[in-house]
């Protein structure tokens, strides 16, 4: 004969005083539950065990989109360090030699890029001896270069960050740089009145960083302090 099992009294008297300490064990309601059921046999339908279930099994589905939102909330701060870090640093330089060197240095290590490429249009043609020495974070190309590599009309300049996948990198702008840009951060800049648009490219070997249907806030956000900065200088 089966003896049934009896509970220690100093355990029962603790279930009795503290009952959430087996209301907060979910193994321990799963096993009771359980029991509850082949009490009732198999040919009872359990509507209120049924019920659980899916309760369970939503509390588990809000539970992963919680983890979600909060990993994304993470990464949406960190990456808002990372982009005022740079904007603080962008805005140390007191000479545009010293801003453009910056730019493809220290600003391009705090954004974790591989490289950064300010694109400039103008009509002159050839670069003068001045531009040379900005190194080559800087490209000058023709008009119309810019809406052309993103390919746009020039109404459409309301879509100011543009991330895409690319298999080739276009010379003109990123030159000889000793690896391959796999993806590329695109942003649009408006210079001012009277003056040819620019565009800041950010270019990264990995194929996953930059893609579209990332959100661009806080790229628009430093395209937008980048090109006050640009204003300045040119003027």
């Amino acid at each position: 004969m089966n003896v049934p099992a009896t509970i220690d009294e100093e355990l029962r008297a603790h279930l009795i005083a503290q009952p959430e300490t087996i209301l907060d064990d979910q193994d321990i309601m799963r096993a009771l539950i359980d029991a509850n059921e082949r009490i009732m046999g198999a040919n009872i339908v359990d509507l209120r065990g049924i019920a659980m279930d899916r309760l369970e099994s939503r509390l588990d589905r809000l539970e992963d989109t919680h983890r979600s939102v909060i990993a994304a909330a993470y990464d949406n701060i960190a990456g808002m360090n990372l982009i005022h870090r740079a904007v603080l640093r962008m805005l140390d330089p007191a000479d545009f030699e010293l801003f453009m060197a910056d730019l493809g240095g220290e600003v391009a290590e705090i954004l974790r890029v591989d490289c950064v490429r300010l694109v400039l249009e103008t009509e002159l043609g050839q670069k003068n001896s001045a531009i040379g020495r900005l190194g080559p974070v800087l490209s000058v190309t023709e008009p119309g270069f810019v809406d052309e590599y993103l390919g746009m009309r020039a109404e459409q300049s309301a879509g100011q960050v543009f991330l895409r996948q690319i298999q080739e990198q276009e010379e003109t702008i990123y030159g000889e740089t000793g690896f391959w840009v796999r993806s590329e951060a695109c942003i649009r800049l408006d210079l001012g009145e009277g003056r040819l648009p620019g565009m800041l490219v950010l270019g990264v070997e990995d194929a996953q960083q930059f893609k579209p249907g990332q959100g661009t806030d806080l790229l628009a956000f430093f395209g937008g302090v980048f090109e006050r900065a640009m204003r300045r200088w040119l003027s």
